[in-house]
């Protein structure tokens, strides 16, 4: 039971993705779907900065008696991830805003019902009369 509280952050990571995950799977909302992207990703970045902890060690600092340090390169790679996905969520909001304009609407349903009826012909045009003057 003491090894508990060592696997607090993995079971953290386990919540924020699953969390992410269902919002992503069950939401309509392009919004909401951007937020649960953005708890996933968040959940990566905890997950990666507990593998690189290292017990008992101290930064990179040449220390007189120091015998373990820690590696900074998982910390750099989450910084640069960080910023990645701030990028990327900007680009999806951004998207959102156009599709907002275009269709009136971020729900998948109302989105998918306007692009449906753009296919469809019209009702009083009889199917061999496309318009098309080669026929």
């Amino acid at each position: 039971m003491s090894y508990l509280p060592g696997l607090f952050n993995y079971w953290v990571v386990v919540f924020l993705m699953m969390a992410g995950f269902y919002v992503v799977i069950a939401q309509g909302n392009l919004v909401k779907k951007l937020v649960g992207l953005s708890l996933f990703q968040t959940s990566v970045f905890i997950f990666y900065i507990s593998l690189g902890n290292v017990e008992g060690g101290i930064a990179p600092i040449a220390v007189a008696g120091a015998t373990r340090y820690a590696n900074p390169l998982p910390q750099v790679l989450i910084l640069t991830a960080i910023v990645v996905a701030v990028a990327t969520t900007a680009v999806g909001l951004a998207l959102v805003v156009r599709i907002r304009e275009a269709y009136g609407s971020v729900e998948e349903d109302d989105i998918q019902a306007r692009d449906q009826e753009a296919d469809e012909p019209p009702e009083d045009t009889p199917p061999y009369e496309t318009g098309d003057p080669l026929r």
